[in-house]
């Protein structure tokens, strides 16, 4: 069974500090900057035997010129509508602000268990302290200290004690579970990462506009459709563009994202076209030995301008890219879902290929024939190289292990023969691969 608890409140009171204390791992990013969270972040919880979902919330604001303000505030409201209960964190050393006020009107409309919790209560003096919190007007509040712990047991107690009281319904399973596939956006900023989620779900669920670096966590939704969860992340810039730690925290966030993920979904701008920081990233993927999808958005703007055909930009892609250049590439328009209906079965194909185990004796059947006829070129005279067996090893991402009797004399051009051929009798498309030699 599984439970959405959601924390919202105005900017800077802690929420994504209380957020990362539930889910037991800093997966928001937390500053003395206000406004760092933008997007819905979630993340799973675990209190007592019982599992539950956590939404981090953007930091709500009576500003309403700002487009992004805005966009933050329908994150906010879509995250109230999908949550079981509500964590309306306030700061006690500040006290009550207009902001605060305008959340407790919208929360009191909303048909939600609703728990205020008062944060930053640091030590005990301060919950005698003259604040106006109470005429917020909810029954329930909890003291917290969301930076060191104090009062959130008391707090997941009472969730706990909700849950059993109040849900007896199942819920889909919308948390981060190893045995869905996860599937990652990454790329440069601006690309069109989180517009081709949205366009996955048919619905605005990350936030898009013409700012550059407006996604700075790592997303995650579940696609019930497919039955995998896409993250959204933010733009890799090169380290000499990282303007200020935010950026900074982003870009290793993502880098983390790389790591947890099965298949990368690697996005670039046709107008840009392939960059020295695309191929940073693409090699980061490779070096996590995770399944690689290539995406060139916005094709439809770029085709109108150039003469180029899907042809031409593919197989400089593919220079680019070589030896490793059997990857899948899709020309699409995030925006208007312009070919991007075949990249999730091709993700699915790429992750079959991933976890493929190829049986010895049919692997040695194809591969000793082709290697004898062609033996390695030793790097020293008088060294005549045989290569008498090979397998694949027992590991999460395929990696072949070929014995010789000198191994230590083969050069590098020969293992990406290897390689090559490999992939060519077997496939493993979008799949780095490892090859190794050793001593028979």
């Amino acid at each position: 069974m599984n439970y959405i608890v959601s924390i919202v409140g105005r900017t800077n009171v802690g929420k994504s500090t209380l957020f990362n204390r539930l889910v037991g791992r800093r997966k928001a990013i937390v500053h003395v900057t206000s406004g760092v969270t933008r997007d819905r972040i979630y993340g799973s919880s675990e209190w007592n035997g019982v599992q539950f979902s956590v939404i981090d919330t953007g930091g709500f604001s009576v500003l309403t010129n700002d487009v992004l303000e805005k966009e933050i505030k329908n994150q906010i409201f879509i995250a109230i509508k999908e949550s079981d209960i509500i964590l309306f964190l306030i700061d006690i050393k500040i006290g009550i602000l207009d902001a605060d006020r305008e959340i407790a009107k919208i929360l009191r409309k909303c048909k939600k268990i609703i728990l205020l919790v008062v944060n930053k209560v640091d030590n005990g003096k301060y919950i005698y302290s003259d604040t106006d919190f109470f005429r917020l007007g909810f029954q329930r509040y909890y003291y917290i200290s969301a930076i060191n712990g104090s009062g959130t047991g008391e707090l997941l107690d009472k969730l706990i004690e909700i849950f059993k009281q109040e849900f007896l319904k199942k819920k889909e399973n919308i948390l981060e579970n190893k045995s869905i596939p996860r599937f990652s956006i990454v790329g440069r900023p601006n690309v069109g990462k989180s517009t081709l989620i949205n366009s996955f779900l048919n619905k605005n669920h990350h936030i898009v506009t013409n700012i550059s670096g407006t996604t700075r966590d790592s997303l995650d939704v579940f696609y019930k459709k497919y039955e995998c969860i896409l993250v959204d992340t933010p733009g890799v810039r090169k380290k000499s563009k990282i303007r200020d730690n935010i950026e900074f925290y982003s870009t290793i966030r993502t880098f983390k994202t790389i790591e947890y993920a099965d298949v990368c979904f690697l996005m670039i701008d046709a107008d840009h076209g392939w960059k020295k920081q695309d191929m940073n990233i693409f090699r980061l993927v490779k070096k996590n030995h995770k399944g690689i999808i290539i995406l060139v958005n916005k094709w439809d703007l770029f085709h109108k301008k150039n003469v180029y055909t899907q042809e031409d930009y593919e197989c400089l892609i593919r220079k680019k890219i070589y030896p490793f250049d059997n990857v899948p590439i899709f020309f699409i328009s995030a925006k208007n879902k312009d070919g991007i209906h075949d990249i999730l079965p091709m993700a699915y194909h790429v992750l079959k290929f991933r976890n493929h185990r190829l049986k010895t004796n049919i692997l040695n059947k194809i591969m000793l024939p082709i290697l004898k006829k062609k033996p390695p070129t030793p790097k020293k005279k008088n060294k005549f190289i045989t290569i008498k067996y090979c397998t694949q090893l027992p590991s999460y991402t395929p990696k072949f292990i070929f014995f010789s009797n000198f191994p230590q004399y083969i050069k590098e051009s020969y293992k990406r023969f290897v390689e090559n051929k490999i992939r060519s009798h077997f496939d493993f498309i979008g799949v780095p691969i490892q090859i190794f030699f050793r001593k028979k």
